[in-house]
C-alpha cells in the first residue's frame, strides 16, 4: 500500500481529528503515526511525535529517521470534509488504480452486487485540482454535502466518507471491487448490457 493516502478519525465530543502524518506508510500504523489537529483551524494541539517511536516512519532509503510528524499534506481535504459533514467521524482518502483508470477513460463505476449498492450508494466525482490544494478539500465537501460517501477525484484518488472506521474501510473496499467488476464487463465488451444491482430495497436518509 505504501504511502500512497491517508487516513483521519473525528475525537468523539470535541472539535479534533486524528489524521496520518506526511509520509507515514499506511500498512504500518500505530499510535505515533498519527497527529491531533483542531478541526475549525487546522493547528496541531500536540507536539510532533518522535518517529524512532513509530514503525510506520522508518526509512527504507538509508535516510536518517525524520524527528518530527507534520499532518498530511491533504489535511484541507479532511478538514473541509469534517466543517461540511457533522456526521462524518472518518475519512479516507487512496488512490485506487482501477477506479482512477475507469475515471481517466470517462466509464462510470457500476454498482453491481447488493453490497455495492447499500455500502456505496452513489458514487461523486470532482474534476482534477493539485493534489494537497485547498481547492481539492472544496470540492469535495461540495460533493458530499448531499449526503454523498464517495467520491472519486479525477487523476488523483478517492475520499470516502462514514460514521465510524468500519465503515469507511468497507466502503474503500467495495470501491476497488465495483471498478474491477465495471473493467472486467468492458473488457468482455458487455458493459452495455450488465446488469445493475437495484436500488429501490435501499432506503436511507438522503437517499439512495
Amino acid at each position: 500500500m505504501g504511502s500512497g493516502g491517508n487516513l483521519s478519525a473525528r475525537t468523539p465530543g470535541n472539535d479534533e481529528c486524528w489524521v496520518t502524518g506526511s509520509g507515514v506508510w499506511l500498512d504500518r500504523l500505530d499510535p505515533a503515526a498519527f497527529t491531533r489537529v483542531r478541526i475549525p483551524d487546522g493547528a496541531a494541539t500536540l507536539p510532533a511525535a518522535p518517529s524512532r517511536a513509530s514503525p510506520a516512519l522508518v526509512p527504507t532509503d538509508g535516510v536518517a529517521p525524520i524527528d518530527e510528524l507534520a499532518p498530511t499534506s491533504e489535511l484541507a481535504l479532511h478538514l473541509a470534509v469534517y466543517r461540511t459533514r457533522p456526521d462524518v467521524t472518518a475519512v479516507i482518502h487512496l488512490h485506487p488504480q482501477t477506479v482512477l483508470l475507469l475515471d481517466a477513460m470517462d466509464e462510470a463505476v457500476r454498482l453491481v452486487t447488493t453490497d455495492h449498492v447499500y455500502y456505496l450508494r452513489r458514487i461523486g466525482r470532482i474534476p482534477f485540482a493539485p493534489p494537497g490544494s485547498a481547492a481539492v478539500g472544496e470540492l469535495t465537501a461540495a460533493a458530499i454535502r448531499d449526503g454523498t460517501d464517495v467520491v472519486v477525484l479525477a487523476n488523483h484518488g478517492c475520499a470516502v466518507v462514514a460514521d465510524s472506521v468500519e465503515l469507511a474501510h468497507k466502503r474503500v473496499l467495495y470501491l476497488e471491487e465495483a471498478a474491477r467488476l465495471t473493467y472486467a464487463a468492458l473488457a468482455l465488451g458487455r458493459a452495455d448490457t450488465l446488469r445493475l444491482c437495484p436500488t429501490e430495497w435501499v432506503r436511507r436518509p438522503g437517499g439512495v
